[in-house]
């Protein structure tokens, strides 16, 4: 049988994780498993579980949550044979839908039954682990003003972000993108592992989980007027085909900008400094897939 930990983050998202534990016992294989379920209580909560079942050689972790449960899930597993499941319950959900997990919480349990398993690359930012999306700029402002607001969901979200929008000015970046100088001037830089910037949009949709290499996205600032016809090719997986967007794929980049400090990782802000250092961690996350 296989060993398994459910970490369970209870304010994730829109509630979708409530009752999650009777959907568990209904659909997972309980002659494959033998499994437990333990809840988050605070930051950090899911990194020293999926740690602790990593160093007990336990065969999978999975994190029931939005992209933050999944990023401190994953932190813990790195460079293990421990694999990472998923049942999304969060906002945005950008690695389970580049990983095709559905969003159906009973249908993403019964994936887990297969145990098919891949390895995908992660990155980290001044050190800080990510796995779908890290950034700079326009998108860590409203992060970090998602976060501050207490509230969830793609309705919030967008709120904040129309708000912030008109009055944000683009801001110059100097960055060693392996070993190559350029500048810009941007409204926001996008580190994107996964094709994923949340919510089912999409600025890079050919970005790869495991070709060992991050997606510089450097996103210029659409006018204003410009916005209601072009918002929509974020959901159309079209956006980059614009010229508001340039992509230039890296294992090792260094940003220096002398405004702004913020930046978040899948999501969650973090203060990242002027000076910012990114690096691919190749094939080092095990994850449970369709």
């Amino acid at each position: 049988m296989k060993k398994v930990v459910f970490i369970i983050n209870p304010i994730s998202g829109i509630g979708k994780q409530k009752g999650i534990e009777s959907l568990i016992v209904k659909h997972v294989d309980a002659a494959a498993f033998d499994y437990t379920i333990v809840y988050t209580g605070k930051a950090g909560d899911a990194t020293e579980i999926s740690k602790d079942a990593a160093s007990r050689g336990l065969d999978a972790v999975v994190a029931v949550g939005g992209d933050g449960t999944v990023n401190e899930t994953a932190q813990g597993l790195i460079g293990s044979e421990t694999a990472m499941g998923i049942i999304p319950t969060g906002s945005g959900n950008g690695l389970s839908r580049h990983l095709k997990i559905p969003m159906n919480p009973a249908k993403a349990i019964r994936i887990l039954n297969t145990f098919k398993t891949e390895k995908i690359d992660t990155a980290t930012l001044n050190d800080k682990l990510f796995v779908s999306m890290a950034g700079l700029g326009f998108d860590a402002k409203v992060a970090k003003e998602f976060a501050k607001s207490g509230k969830r969901g793609f309705g919030k979200y967008f709120s904040i972000a129309t708000t912030a929008y008109t009055r944000y000015k683009p801001r110059k970046y100097t960055m060693l993108i392996d070993g190559k100088e350029i500048t810009r001037k941007a409204l926001m830089i996008n580190f994107a592992n996964s094709n994923q910037f949340g919510n089912n949009t999409s600025i890079d949709p050919n970005a790869k989980l495991n070709d060992g290499f991050i997606d510089v996205c450097i996103v210029s600032k659409v006018p204003y007027w410009k916005t209601l016809f072009l918002a929509p090719l974020l959901f159309m997986k079209r956006f980059d085909h614009t010229s508001y967007v340039e992509i230039i794929q890296a294992k090792e980049v260094e940003v220096v900008r002398k405004k702004g400090k913020s930046g978040h990782l899948d999501g969650d802000p973090f203060i990242a400094g002027k000076n910012v250092h990114l690096k691919i961690q190749p094939l080092s996350l095990k994850v449970i897939i369709p």
